[in-house]
């Protein structure tokens, strides 16, 4: 069974708006998440909240940018939501996150791929949850810029 997610998604905008997604607070907050604090630099914090009041859980604080290429791709550390926290954070690696953005037709194709899933039982299930959480945020992403 493939371990990797890989999603894309075709956005009518170019690489400079697209790449600013992904890469800045008040865009990441538009589409994404509620709170976004992010600093543009390799070991910089990549930290998304989708409950403020509650930042240890639901968040993927602590993670760290761990390289990038303006306007071609992002890669980031990734946490699993509060059901999967358990062995999912804890785990060394934590799963990793590449952003690729490239040139298209209509705009700007950007391509996810988020591996480090591991093969228990309970890792699938949590790379399953979050192959459906990223489906549905870049479905809305494309929604809104797509209008």
């Amino acid at each position: 069974m493939d371990k990797i997610i890989n999603l894309v998604v075709d956005l009518k905008c170019d690489i400079k708006r697209a790449y600013e997604l992904f890469t800045k607070k008040n865009e990441l907050e538009t589409w994404l998440c509620v709170i976004a604090e992010v600093e543009m630099f390799p070991g910089g914090q990549y930290e998304l909240f989708w409950d403020p009041q509650d930042r240890e859980n639901n968040s993927t604080i602590g993670c760290k940018i761990t390289a990038l290429e303006a306007n071609q791709f992002i890669c980031f550390e990734w946490k699993s939501p509060k059901q999967y926290k358990q062995f999912a954070n804890n785990a060394d690696p934590l799963t990793h996150v590449v952003i690729f953005f490239q040139p298209s037709e209509l705009g700007t194709v950007v391509r996810l791929i988020h591996t480090g899933w591991r093969s228990a039982a309970e890792w699938e299930d949590a790379r399953s949850w979050q192959e459906k959480a990223w489906s549905i945020a870049f479905s809305g992403l494309e929604q809104q810029i797509n209008k």
